[in-house]
């Protein structure tokens, strides 16, 4: 145990580890990337029926764009968002992102053009890049190494539950009182609860890692290495790192297939604009939930299965889809995403917190993140690109073989991380 003083100079607080120890900010933080996923979700349901009925494109390249602009924006930001959280702190950051997102409800609002709303998407990627990194990192710091995988299956949980439940919620609006500007107007209350607890009641968690590093056996790296060094040693050099990396981009690639090229999916299949919400929001919906399940388990049977059975549980689930034309098949394939990513999704994260070192922990997940999320980019461009020359079910084929294949890789690739941490 170590002991630190805070900002006013107040008596020292001893530091622990541990989500028992610290679970008054972890059920802040917690409530608070509820808040950052619900501003990505309040997009998933009605973004792509606003581009095609309002600004009237009809190319799925130019629709998911906005896809493009978040996905490449967010991804940029990630690697920042980690490295800075080592150099200056966490909850800088954190305020920082809440900031960038509060013009993002207005501009979905009022956008006159097609050009606006890849203007928000781009603030919302920045945004994105920040706040969720930081709360993930944050967790990490507060949880220690016993119960990574659970906090980070809360963390998700929290965020992507959100996300589905925001995507429900801007369904049904839109179905009553219009695309624009009504379901929006949630996004405005999200921007400033975030703003408001990550202002005035988030602590700093960065000397939790700085104790945690001096728990660690002597011989182990202990002085901050290059971003250079990290970014190879995270993208290449480890086989686990690496195998982690190329898995969380093919997750994004498929998650940003899905959320643009779904709901024109399920139009061209007959689907109500409600049902549409519907659909939407069970995807994100499952996934959140089971990662309170997902995550724990990883934390007793390991997460090389848990991840290499989520990505081909993802593939099925997209293969289902491919192959329904009603709404109880399209309900059943989004299911199973929904588990598969589950499965993959705080497990990649808690993998990433096994490995690296808490010296250079908050980095590593900035460059894993980095990839993972440039997957909405390329997903988006290869689905859209696909679909706007063979058809969208080629889009969604090739998509699923690309997630089959990457679960292949971590079998071959990947080792077993849990023993690494206990």
């Amino acid at each position: 145990m170590s002991t630190t003083r805070d900002a006013n100079g107040n008596p020292p607080r001893p530091i622990r580890l541990g989500l028992r120890a610290n679970l008054a900010q972890f059920s802040l933080l917690v409530l608070v990337n509820a808040f950052v996923g619900a501003m990505v979700g309040m997009e998933r349901s009605i973004l792509p029926a606003i581009a095609e009925q309002e600004f009237r494109l009809a190319a799925h390249t130019a629709i998911l764009a906005f896809i493009v602009v978040f996905g490449v924006s967010k991804a940029l930001t990630n690697y920042l968002a980690g490295r800075y959280a080592d150099v200056y702190g966490r909850k800088s950051i954190l305020v920082a992102g809440w900031l960038i997102a509060t013009p993002v409800p207005f501009l979905l609002m009022w956008a006159p053009s097609w050009n606006w709303v890849l203007l928000a998407n781009l603030l919302l990627g920045i945004s994105q890049g920040l706040t969720w990194s930081t709360t993930v990192i944050m967790k990490i710091d507060l949880a220690g190494p016993r119960n990574r995988g659970l906090a980070m299956g809360v963390n998700e949980f929290a965020g992507y539950f959100a996300v589905g439940a925001a995507a429900l919620a801007t369904g049904w609006v839109a179905a009553r009182y219009g695309l624009r500007p009504q379901p929006f107007y949630l996004g405005v209350a999200f921007v400033l609860a975030g703003l408001l607890l990550s202002l005035l009641a988030v602590r700093e968690t960065q000397t939790h890692a700085r104790h945690e590093a001096s728990l660690r056996q002597a011989g182990e790296i202990t002085e901050s290495p290059s971003p250079r060094w990290v970014f190879w040693q995270t993208s290449w050099q480890d086989r686990n790192l690496s195998a982690i990396c190329q898995a969380g981009l093919v997750n994004n690639l498929n998650d940003g297939m899905a959320w643009g090229l779904f709901p024109l999916v399920f139009a061209a299949a007959g689907m109500s604009l409600t049902q549409i919400g519907w659909l939407a929001a069970v995807y994100p919906a499952v996934w959140g939930g089971c990662q309170l399940v997902t995550g724990a388990m990883s934390d007793r049977i390991g997460r090389k299965g848990l991840i290499v059975a989520g990505m081909w549980l993802q593939a099925a689930g997209i293969v289902v889809t491919a192959r329904s034309l009603h709404f109880s098949g399209f309900f059943t394939g989004a299911v199973l995403l929904g588990v598969g990513t589950a499965m993959v999704y705080p497990t990649l994260l808690a993998a990433i917190g096994d490995v690296a070192h808490p010296g250079w922990r908050a980095s590593a997940v900035g460059v894993y993140r980095l990839w993972r999320d440039l997957g909405y980019a390329i997903g988006a461009l290869l689905s859209g690109v696909v679909a706007d020359l063979f058809g969208m079910a080629s889009a969604l084929w090739l998509v699923a073989g690309l997630t089959f294949l990457s679960g292949a890789i971590a079998v071959v690739r990947m080792q077993e991380t849990r023993a690494k941490s206990a």
